[in-house]
């Protein structure tokens, strides 16, 4: 992700299928509502090439008075419109297909371009901190045209101890020309350069083993076949486990350096500063997840059980718990994915609907296309995209209602924000994608029409709760752990990153406890993970699934009040700090309340499994 931009992806791959062979030109997104060509986006680029030049006249001028004041941060504003529109086109158009060598140039010009944005509107953090907040409150009160301003200003000043004064800023700023470039090394070796291995299962299959396939074939139903793609996959990661390790430490150091240029202690305090996000939030979590860990290791020990496992590897984790064939086109996962977003009125279903209909999304995989699943929805004045893998399956499914949760969140904000105050943090955006989840899993046991239908489900339930609250917390716990580490001046190597990695995958897998075992080859999964470049990112999804379980219970029982507050926490966009506005709706993740809560609903839901299976003894 770009550092300037708050894009939103998905924890989960999607894996191709023969699906896109019924691809139409409805199935493949309009960027032309964006740009209606290249050539366009080239003319709104030297806009802001101009408006740059014109910006450059508001230093030392932000307190000559509340008029002026405006003028400069309303034109700050507009610019950084244009950036993300811009970029929005560029990264999408590069997303589609990753081998187009000019589009990858024209995503470089959009980096090129933010980088200069941020450059020249670097000297308007020390400059208000010079104003003052006294005499900025005093322009507040002659010009209301300010008051958009107010939380921008306020997340400046509250940040006086790690601001560097105007040369200092600008110095930082010239800098970022040099950010994510371990990011984006990684993003196009394992997307188009990475040579895969070639399987053949026992099938007579053969199967070029990318990371969408991965995540098709670890599914298989023959034993052999998934020890196999695992050793293979993590096989490819291993041969590159030096060149991926020296990636990953690039952003670790780069991290580092910005935190004492910034006088703060260490990297996970400045990230967490930006939105004011208390570092016991993460902590807690972390805390949490260890204390439950017996959950999940139940839950191995059950998913053993069903699969006819004595002893259960690593490798048997995806496989679905209950057999068969549940297909899902296209035009029948929407419909499931909207029938179960109805408790959330028309309000959310029509836009969403309307959306579905109107080419926001590109469907299906392609070659070269970017692997996985995400959503970006910050052009302000246009809609949301959604890039899908769509593979007719349930997770395709679950996906879709994940992705779109996304879409609509950004929907609801763009048009009740301005743009100032529009772009919301990825510890809100993640709640209400984890929402639609919830929705759907209670639809499908609803619509389900046999018991081995409803294990299916509840087994899949169980398994996204594995991957986004257990897998996720476990994530967040490496990242503490790795940061540390470079914060202090240690280095890290692809191999240390494995040990790392290794003692946390054993332990949160119960090796110790004799409930899995785990090939050391696997333990170059970190390698696997692109969340790691966008540093303390992962563990919003474990804090988000708690959330989100407590407000859909709440909607779905129809509690008093429940739905307007979360529809108005969607709305809020990032017009206040995101630990704020969801306590503020109803749910303090800086304490055990959510997370033990989300392990009750992990407990139930194994229940209901095995009071079915029990039933069919």
């Amino acid at each position: 992700m770009r550092r300037w931009i708050a894009a939103t992806f998905s924890a989960a791959l999607i894996s191709p299928g023969s699906a896109a062979a019924q691809e139409t030109a409805a199935d493949r997104w309009n960027l032309a509502e964006l740009y209606a060509s290249v050539e366009a986006w080239q003319a709104d680029a030297g806009k802001l090439t101009a408006q740059l030049t014109e910006f450059a006249r508001c230093k030392g001028h932000l307190g000559d008075s509340a008029a002026r004041l405006r003028q400069c941060l309303d034109l700050r504003a507009d610019m950084t419109k244009r950036l993300y529109r811009l970029s929005m086109y560029s990264g999408e158009q590069l997303a589609q297909d990753t081998g187009v060598p000019e589009s990858m140039e024209l995503d470089q010009k959009g980096d090129l371009l933010g980088n200069k944005l941020e450059q020249a509107t670097s000297f308007v953090s020390p400059e208000l901190l010079r104003i003052g907040a006294a005499r900025i409150k005093t322009f507040m009160s002659e010009e209301p045209g300010l008051r958009i301003h107010a939380f921008p200003i306020d997340r400046i000043l509250r940040k006086a101890p790690h601001t560097l004064d105007g040369s200092g800023e600008a110095l930082v700023a010239k800098f970022g020309n040099m950010n994510g470039t371990g990011q984006s090394v990684y993003g196009i070796l394992t997307n188009a350069d990475m040579p895969w291995p070639k399987l053949k299962l026992t099938s007579g299959e053969d199967v070029d083993l990318d990371q969408s396939a991965y995540t098709k074939y670890r599914e298989a139903a023959n034993r052999d076949d998934r020890k196999r793609v695992l050793d293979s996959f993590f096989g490819t990661f291993k041969t590159f486990e030096r060149s991926l390790g020296l990636m990953l430490y690039s952003q670790l150091k780069q991290d580092a350096v910005y935190s004492a240029v910034r006088k703060y202690p260490d990297s996970i305090t400045r990230i967490f500063d930006e939105n004011r996000m208390p570092v016991a939030v993460v902590d807690t979590l972390i805390a949490q997840t260890n204390a439950n860990l017996p959950t999940l290791h139940r839950y191995f020990r059950l998913r053993a059980k069903m699969l006819g496992l004595k002893e259960m590897a690593y490798y048997d984790i995806y496989p679905p718990l209950v057999k068969g064939d549940y297909k899902f086109a296209l035009a029948q996962g929407r419909q499931l994915v909207l029938d179960a977003m109805v408790p959330l009125g028309n309000d959310y279903v029509q836009p969403f609907a309307s959306g579905l209909n109107s080419r926001w999304m590109d469907t299906y995989p392609r070659p070269r296309k970017q692997s996985g699943a995400h959503m970006a929805g910050y052009a302000h004045d246009v809609h949301p995209y959604v890039l899908m893998n769509y593979n007719d399956d349930y997770e395709s499914v679950t996906t879709l209602a994940h992705e779109w949760g996304h879409a609509m969140h950004s929907h609801l904000a763009n048009r009740a924000q301005p743009f100032v105050t529009a772009n919301y943090a990825t510890f809100v955006a993640e709640i209400a994608s984890t929402f639609n989840e919830a929705l759907l899993l209670d639809h499908m046991l609803k619509v389900a029409k046999t018991d081995d239908e409803r294990v299916f489900y509840l087994g899949s339930a169980l398994e996204n709760l594995r991957g986004t609250f257990f897998r996720q917390a476990m994530f967040a716990e490496f990242e503490r752990k790795i940061h540390a580490a470079v914060d202090a001046g240690e280095p890290l190597t692809g191999d240390q990153l494995s040990k790392n990695y290794c003692e946390l995958l054993k332990r949160y897998h119960g090796v110790a406890e004799g409930v899995m075992t785990i090939d050391e080859a696997y333990c170059v999964e970190w390698a696997y993970i692109p969340h790691f470049y966008s540093p303390f990112y992962v563990y919003q999804y474990a804090t988000s699934i708690a959330a989100s379980s407590l407000f859909a219970e709440r909607v779905v029982k129809r509690e008093p009040g429940a739905l307007d507050r979360y529809l108005n926490l969607l709305r809020a966009g990032g017009s206040n700090y995101p630990y704020d506005l969801v306590k503020a709706a109803g749910v303090d993740l800086a304490t055990a309340a959510p997370y033990e809560s989300l392990v009750a609903r992990m407990k139930d839901i194994m229940d209901k499994i095995e009071e079915i299976v029990d039933k069919k003894r």
